[in-house]
Formats: structure tokens, C-alpha cells, sequence
């Protein structure tokens, strides 16, 4: 069996579900290629043997009329960007002359005279009929034959499926060529401003389409780039740096201090602490000694280690979760596009409507300039171009109203499925919480034979933390000098990785031994601790926080709690959820009684509260949450309609960590927190820039909303060519007011969709 390859590419040029088809037909005709093409995500993904290059891949989705360049090519993909907006620009240029001069007759006038009186001047033959028609013909011939290209050469790809592509390049080389043959004859009024018209709209939309889907796939090229590209292997006596291709299951690799961890394993020399939040969204780090497992793509804080690799290359578990984004991206949405739905019968039907039209003119005995001018003026306000930008344009007003309110949309599919949302998943650190780490209680206990108040104490506290960069020191230091604590005199720092640190500070006049550090390590310096201190170890155990205790001259005179705090709307945004009939789910790979802790702080019941999970874990919670039934049912309804109105649940999920991409792509509609990493907000649907989950429910009022109006824009559309299309058929409607008609189609598609507000 041939070894088969992966390869990922982003597309260009698909306008409808018809061009996925021609797609995927194209690159599954090679022999022992599997092809998936996602719409909403512009995307290929492609399985193919190894003498499959993807040179061949790109030529092929070429020659169907498509671009394409390697998911990873970001380079390619902003110049393509630039060209289009070039493309826009110079449709503009050559577009706006020739409209004025159809709809405004005194410039009409004006360029005919101008034109004549130069030809006159250089004895040059004097054109037929109108001279600005000639004038308007010649600008529009760079929007028909080069602006527009893609458009028609998309047109001929797909002759045997016809896509919206097909009515856009028929309309605009019909309306094109009849004002070619009427100035050249005198049959009647020109169309130059439809041809021009129609195009530049077609491609400004497809211009803000790109803008705004242009993020979509980057996820996998950020957590790739998370692996390190060397590393530093032991070879005998020797430390040698190396590709991290060479890397083999059981070499000892050398990881100093803040680089990552180049791969799975077990440290087998060296302490340290290990910030896991990028890939497993918990703040608090991990204290490491030998038999301590490590995973790749972790960060090593502060001391340097040995590890002996044990999983490599797609085995490790950033590789693990990078396949699982990619299979949860490649995964055809639920529901197709509603625009691609209706252009998929719409425009085979006007093509036949079109036809017909002119042969059923031509064959009653009308002239072929009377029959031709009536098939134009079907095809001309059959024009989808309300269809084209009632997506983009509605897309376009609801990004920049949303960046006022600090939401930003990625992706159109969001929009389908945002009004039927029942189910509400939530990480917990970063989403639920603010993701960084707080003293949450310090208890004092004051001892008469020391004769140490509080503000001494802070200030031996403060005078050791500050010599520490571990985050919980971090987080000490932080709260101390919010209190004004100063800084004491101190000598023999000492740290010790997993237990904490001392020095001797001098208070009073005297220098005494100052220890910070776990319980159990305290403990064994000191003799037992006070009940207060007791006490505050058994809260901060059944909050899931760490507790530090300082002991003075070997009697423990301080704990001090630190933790992530829940976010101050947290519990309103819950309840508001619930009271708009949600379900809501917290799912986190903290342990059970933080997550208890903060289910219950925020409203959510403890059987919807899951620990201790790991990506894996959250996906398949999606997925189970998808196959069941919503249990919500409106109050209002009757007993006997309860069952019929039961539907599979829609889950959002909202998370901020690379744990959380995988589960972010395989919800129905996923949010995550602006303050998150890079490659949770490229895998979410949403992205809420204000650090309040209230933006969570702006998100889905405005996709309702959003969607509402992309229903209302096709709704008109449909209707538009409805009643348009048969009086254009029965020669009732001139070309000419067929052209206006679609600008006025056009234009209510855009003002329509700036009627999108929040609140």
C-alpha cells in the first residue's frame, strides 16, 4: 500500500458550493488522491501519495480555474490579498467614468463633443453614432477582459456546472457585446454601465470576503511553529545541536531555561518549573524533578533539565492536538450555505429561462435586435449580484460594528447556526477566571516570642520574592507592593525547586532564618503549625489554589493563598445564559475542587462540571453534547408538541488556550478570549477583545442579527429575480431599466445590511 502524504492548501475563487464540487473532482481524479475542500474555510485537504507533489496539487486546482497556495504560505496569501485590492481599485477607476456618463446626460454630451472635436482636429474618420459610446466601450474593455478574467475563465472551467460565476460572466459579455453592436448599428441604447457596474460590484465583494476570511486555517501553521526546529542531544561525553528530524525515542535532550521542550518524555536530571498554559490553559506551573513527565511545546522556567525522549514527531501531544484541529477543520459544516443552496437552481434556471427567452422571441417572427435585447435584459437583471453580496456586504457592517463593541467575526458559517445556540460550553482559566495569578487570602498569625508584626513580615516576604521570577513569587510581589510593603536587609538566598525559598533578613535588629515555601516542606522546619494557618491550608486545598506558608526563625507565622480569581460578570453572563434558556458546561484540566469551587461561584451545577480533562476529553464532550437532544422547551408549548419541537443541541464553546482549539473548531460555533493564544482565536468562529463575557452574548446577538439580515438580503433577492426575470421575459422591460433595476437590487442589499446594530 502506497505511503500517502498530507497536504493542506488555501484556496481562491469560490463563489458557491458548486466550485467545491468542481474542486474536489478535479484533485480526486489523480490516481490515489482523497480530497476534502471546506468552504466556509477556503481550504483543501488533501491525502496523496508521496510521488504526488504539490506542485501537481496547486497545478490542478489551477487548471480548474481555481488559485491556490500552501496553507502555510502566508506570504502568497497576503499578495493575493493585495492584488484583489488592486484588482478593486482599478474596476473603480475605469468603472466610474462610465456610469457617469450614462446617468449623466450633460457629461454624455460633453465627452461626445470633446472626442469629436479631437478627431476632427487630427482629420481622423468620424466614428458611427455615438463617440462617447465609443469612449465608454473602450474603458469598460479593462474590466471585461482583465479585471474580470478569473470570472470568465471560472465560467469556462465550469461550462458543465454552472455556478454563479456563469451568470456574471454571460451578463457582463452580453451587455458588453449588444453596446459593441448597437452604437456600431444604432440599434439602441448602450449597456456599457451595466457591464462595468455589475463586475465591479462582484469583485469589491469578493475583495471583503477575502478580507475577511483570511485568518481562517492559520491555527495549524501557529501550533507547528510551536515545535522547536533544533535540538540539543547528549552524544556521549558531548552536548550537540541537531534538526529535530533526528531526534529518536529514548536520546537524552538538554532543555535549558526558557526554551521549550522539544518533545514528550521523562526528566531524568534537573529541577524546574514548566509553564504548561499554552497547551493546557492552566496558569499555575508545574514543579518537575527526575520521573516527572514533560510534553512537547511546554516552556522550561527556571533550571535546566535532561530529558530522555519518549514520544516523537506525530506521536507527541502537540502534534496529537494539531491533528485534531486539523481533522475538526477539515469536517463539512452541518449546513451549506443558504446563498449556495438557492444559486444552485437559480442559475441553470436562468440560463434555460434565458434561452428560452430568445428563441421563443426570435422563432414568433421578432427581429433577432428585438430578441436579443429581451434574453439580455433577462440575464442582465438576473444578475446575482444581490446574491453575491448579501453574505460579504452583511459580513462587512457586522465586523465593523463588531470591532466597536470588541467582537470580531472570522467566518460567515458562525452566522448560520448563532440564533439556534442551546448549549454553552466554557474552559475555565482565561474564560471563566482572569487567567492570572493572585493572592487570594493572607493569614497572619501573630507570635508574642518573635515580637514580628505584619509589616515586618511583608517586608521579609517582599525582600525574598522580589529575587524570584516563578509566577507565584510573581503574584506575592505584586500584592505586597499594592500594600506598601517595603524590602528588609537580607544574605544567603536560598531556592529550592518544588519547595520554596529562604534567606536571613534582618528584622529588628536581628537576622533570622525566613523560609516561603510549600506546607510540607515548611513543616519540616518547624515544629507544628497554628490552627489558623491549618485551617487556611484546608480553604486553599478545596479551592484548587496553591498556599505558601512563611515560617520566622522556624515557627510559621503566615499563609498566603494564591490563585485565579473568577471574572466579576462571570456569574451574571451565566445567569442571563440560563434565563435565555441555555444549558451551560464547564469542562477544564484543572482538578475537581477548583473547578467545583468556580462552578458553584458562577451558577453552573456541579453533574455539567468536568476536571481533569485534556484535549481529547473536551472534543468529545462536543461531540456528545451534538448527538443529543435539547432538553429546553418553550413553557408556552403544548404537551402533544413537545416531542416535535425537540432538536440536536447547538454548542458554542468559549476557551482562550491551544488545549481549547481542537474543541473551539468542532463546535457548532466557537468564541474565544481576545486574551488568549494565537491559535485558540485563529480556530474560533469569534473573537471577543473585551475582557468581559458579556461580550460572549453581544457575539450572539450580533450573528443573530447578522443572520437575520443575510436571510432578509436573499429573501429580497429571490424575490427581486422572482418578479424581474418574467417581465424582462415578456419584453416588458428594457435593458437599459433592467440595469437599473439590479443597481437598485444592489443598493438595497447594502443598505439593508447597515441597518445591523448591538443594543
Amino acid at each position: 500500500m502506497a505511503t500517502l502524504e498530507q497536504t493542506d492548501l488555501r484556496l481562491e475563487g469560490m463563489s458557491c458550493s458548486a466550485c467545491v464540487a468542481t474542486i474536489e473532482r478535479s484533485l480526486n481524479s489523480i490516481e490515489g488522491v482523497s480530497a476534502t475542500v471546506n468552504f466556509a474555510t477556503e481550504t483543501a485537504h488533501i491525502l496523496a501519495p508521496t510521488h504526488v507533489t504539490e506542485k501537481v496539487l496547486i497545478s490542478t486546482v489551477k487548471k480548474a480555474g481555481y488559485g491556490a497556495t500552501l496553507l502555510s504560505d502566508e506570504s502568497e496569501s497576503f499578495s493575493r490579498t493585495k492584488r484583489m485590492g488592486w484588482r478593486v481599485i482599478f474596476a473603480a477607476l475605469f468603472a466610474t467614468p462610465v456610469i457617469a456618463m450614462s446617468m449623466v446626460m450633460s457629461f454624455h454630451h460633453w465627452v461626445d463633443d470633446q472626442t469629436l472635436t479631437l478627431l476632427d482636429r487630427y482629420a481622423l474618420p468620424l466614428p458611427l453614432y455615438s463617440a462617447a459610446g465609443w469612449v465608454a466601450i473602450g474603458l469598460t474593455a479593462p474590466i471585461i477582459f482583465i479585471i474580470a478574467w478569473p470570472i470568465h475563465r471560472a465560467a469556462i472551467r465550469n461550462i458543465a456546472h454552472p455556478t454563479m460565476d456563469t451568470l456574471v460572466s454571460l451578463g457582463s459579455l452580453s451587455a458588453y457585446g449588444w453596446s459593441i453592436y448597437a452604437n456600431a448599428t444604432g440599434a439602441g441604447d448602450l449597456y456599457t454601465e451595466v457591464a462595468a457596474g455589475v463586475l465591479f460590484f462582484i469583485v469589491l465583494g469578493r475583495y471583503f470576503e477575502s478580507k475577511a476570511k483570511k485568518r481562517a486555517g492559520s491555527a495549524l501553521s501557529h501550533l507547528l511553529s510551536l515545535n522547536p526546529k533544533e535540538v540539543s542531544i547528549v552524544r556521549g561525553s558531548e552536548t550537540v545541536i541537531a534538526p529535530i528530524e533526528s531526534l529518536e525515542i529514548g536520546d537524552h535532550c538538554v532543555v535549558k531555561p526558557g526554551e521549550r521542550f522539544p518533545t514528550d518524555g521523562i526528566v531524568i536530571e534537573g529541577k524546574s518549573s514548566v509553564d504548561n498554559s499554552l497547551l493546557t490553559g492552566e496558569s499555575l506551573p508545574l514543579d518537575i524533578a527526575p520521573g516527572s513527565t514533560v510534553i512537547s511545546g511546554a516552556i522550561n522556567l527556571n533550571g535546566r533539565v535532561i530529558i530522555r525522549a519518549e514520544r516523537i514527531g506525530k506521536d507527541t501531544e502537540l502534534s496529537r492536538i494539531t491533528q485534531m484541529v486539523l481533522t475538526a477543520q477539515t469536517e463539512k459544516a452541518p449546513l451549506q450555505q443558504l446563498a449556495d443552496r438557492i444559486s444552485s437552481y437559480f442559475v441553470p434556471v436562468v440560463l434555460v429561462i434565458a434561452a428560452g427567452t430568445f428563441a421563443l422571441w426570435y422563432f414568433s417572427g421578432y427581429s433577432l435586435q428585438r430578441s436579443i435585447a429581451t434574453a439580455v435584459a433577462v440575464l442582465v437583471i438576473a444578475c446575482p449580484c444581490a446574491l453575491g453580496l448579501a453574505t460579504p456586504v452583511a459580513f462587512l457592517v457586522a465586523t465593523g460594528r463588531g470591532a466597536q463593541r470588541g467582537i470580531v467575526l472570522r467566518k460567515t458559517s458562525s452566522l448560520e447556526i448563532a440564533s439556534t445556540i442551546n448549549t454553552v460550553v466554557f474552559d475555565k482559566t482565561g474564560t471563566l477566571t482572569q487567567g492570572e495569578m493572585k493572592v487570594i487570602d493572607f493569614t497572619f498569625v501573630e507570635n508574642r516570642a518573635l515580637a514580628v508584626n505584619l509589616t515586618e513580615l511583608r517586608s521579609a516576604i517582599n525582600t525574598i520574592e522580589s529575587e524570584s521570577t516563578h509566577p507565584i513569587a510573581k503574584a506575592i510581589t505584586r500584592y505586597l507592593i499594592a500594600h506598601e510593603s517595603g524590602s528588609l536587609p537580607a544574605t544567603d538566598f536560598d531556592s529550592t525547586t518544588g519547595a520554596g525559598v529562604a534567606a536571613r533578613v534582618r528584622i529588628n535588629g536581628k537576622e533570622l532564618p525566613v523560609i516561603i515555601g510549600t506546607p510540607d516542606s515548611v513543616l519540616r522546619a518547624t515544629l507544628a503549625f497554628p490552627p489558623d494557618i491549618s485551617n487556611a491550608i484546608a480553604r486553599a486545598h478545596s479551592r484548587g489554589n496553591t498556599i505558601s506558608v512563611v515560617a520566622v526563625d522556624g515557627i510559621a507565622l503566615a499563609a498566603i493563598e494564591v490563585g485565579d480569581t473568577m471574572k466579576p460578570d462571570a456569574r451574571d453572563a451565566v445567569s442571563a445564559l440560563h434565563a435565555a434558556g441555555i444549558e451551560t458546561w464547564l469542562i477544564t484540566g484543572d482538578h475537581a475542587g477548583a473547578a467545583n469551587e468556580l462552578a458553584d461561584a458562577v451558577g453552573i451545577p456541579r453533574e455539567r462540571t468536568i476536571s481533569d480533562a485534556r484535549p481529547e476529553n473536551k472534543v468529545e464532550l462536543i461531540k456528545k453534547l451534538q448527538s443529543e437532544k435539547s432538553s429546553h422547551i418553550s413553557q408556552h408549548k403544548h404537551n402533544a408538541s413537545q416531542k416535535k419541537n425537540e432538536t440536536n443541541k447547538r454548542v458554542l464553546m468559549i476557551g482562550d488556550g491551544i488545549n481549547d482549539a481542537a474543541a473551539l473548531v468542532a463546535a457548532d460555533l466557537s468564541m474565544a478570549m481576545g486574551t488568549g493564544t494565537d491559535t485558540a482565536i485563529s480556530s474560533a468562529d469569534i473573537t471577543l477583545m473585551r475582557p468581559t463575557l458579556y461580550a460572549a452574548l453581544d457575539a450572539l446577538k450580533l450573528s443573530t442579527k447578522t443572520l437575520r439580515t443575510i436571510k432578509g438580503n436573499l429573501l429580497w433577492a429571490f424575490l427581486y429575480n422572482a418578479i424581474g426575470i418574467p417581465i424582462a421575459a415578456l419584453g416588458l422591460l428594457d435593458p437599459m431599466y433592467a440595469g437599473a433595476a439590479m443597481a437598485g437590487s444592489s443598493l438595497f442589499v447594502v443598505l439593508n445590511s447597515l441597518r445591523i446594530r448591538i443594543r
